[in-house]
């Protein structure tokens, strides 16, 4: 972002004259000011301290501090993930368990042919034929100012509960697809065929046995997911006008505010590294076959 041409800086908003554009001196003044001015080594190690101690900086544009806007625009992103997590996990792995009990059959055909169609439809592509479908069908339109769900859950649910149920459906395709090949592998293995000999009925060995141990690539799955989506899904997001973490940082990137996108990416970054390591820990909880020292 520093290297590539053009200055963030060179315009700054003031009040009733809109953006205006620095003269030479001033830019100078103002970049010495944030420490721009200094080699691109001492900045990072500059940066670094700061983050440490908490001090995530301003952003270049709004002045505001960008901990600030991160506390007011992640919840929503938080919850938009939730929610797509949600749907992907009660469609997909019925679905999924469903094609593994009835492999080979029209149902299972049918439904394989619809998975693949979901996977390679692009999240925001769906998004606006939704939208499309609610503006002119339904004549509703989501609200696109930021409400939290502690002020009125009502208009919040309004904002995310689309988003979260785009994600969600292309998600929910991806959870059907490996719960099936997983359960698949589960019915060939000795214990589901001791299990059946005990004369156990078929829909306790499937719920009790099969289901179970075909969730711990389901739980992999919806572990990387939620690092991803919690990080913001910018194109959903852009697609609703939803005022989350990933239209904050769209909107970052194109005003070229520094500041902002490396803290957002450092904040993508460590959200997707906790949440793979809580992923990891989960497996001896969901397969006792697995223990760490």
């Amino acid at each position: 972002m520093r290297i590539i041409p053009g200055d963030p800086l060179k315009y700054v908003e003031t009040e009733g004259l809109g953006y205006i554009e620095l003269t030479k001196e001033e830019l100078e003044l103002q970049r010495a000011s944030l420490g721009l001015d200094r080699p691109y080594y001492i900045q990072y190690a500059v940066w670094i301290k700061d983050v440490i101690n908490g001090d995530f900086g301003f952003s270049f544009f709004t002045t505001e501090p960008i901990s600030t806007i991160f506390g007011r625009r992640s919840p929503i992103s938080i919850e938009i993930a939730l929610i797509a997590i949600f749907f992907s996990f009660i469609i997909g792995v019925p679905l999924g368990m469903l094609c593994a009990v009835l492999r080979n059959t029209i149902f299972d055909n049918i439904s394989r042919v619809g998975v693949t169609l979901f996977i390679a439809m692009p999240s925001f592509w769906l998004g606006m034929l939704i939208i499309l479908f609610c503006v002119l069908i339904l004549e509703w339109r989501p609200p696109l100012k930021l409400i939290q769900i502690w002020d009125d859950p009502g208009g919040n649910l309004a904002i995310v509960l689309l988003p979260g149920f785009t994600l969600g459906i292309g998600l929910s395709a991806v959870i059907a697809r490996i719960t099936r090949s997983s359960a698949l592998e589960i019915f060939h293995e000795d214990y589901i065929r001791t299990a059946r000999a005990k004369g156990l009925y078929e829909s306790l060995v499937v719920w009790r046995h099969v289901l179970k141990n075909s969730l711990l690539p389901v739980v992999t799955t919806l572990g990387v997911a939620l690092g991803s989506l919690l990080g913001g899904s910018v194109s959903v997001e852009k697609a609703f006008g939803v005022p989350g973490m990933g239209n904050l940082l769209v909107a970052g990137i194109e005003a070229r505010d520094w500041m902002m996108i490396q803290n957002l990416i450092l904040i993508y970054g460590i959200i997707y590294t906790l949440i793979n390591l809580v992923v990891d820990i989960s497996y001896a909880y969901i397969d006792p076959r697995i223990r760490y020292d």
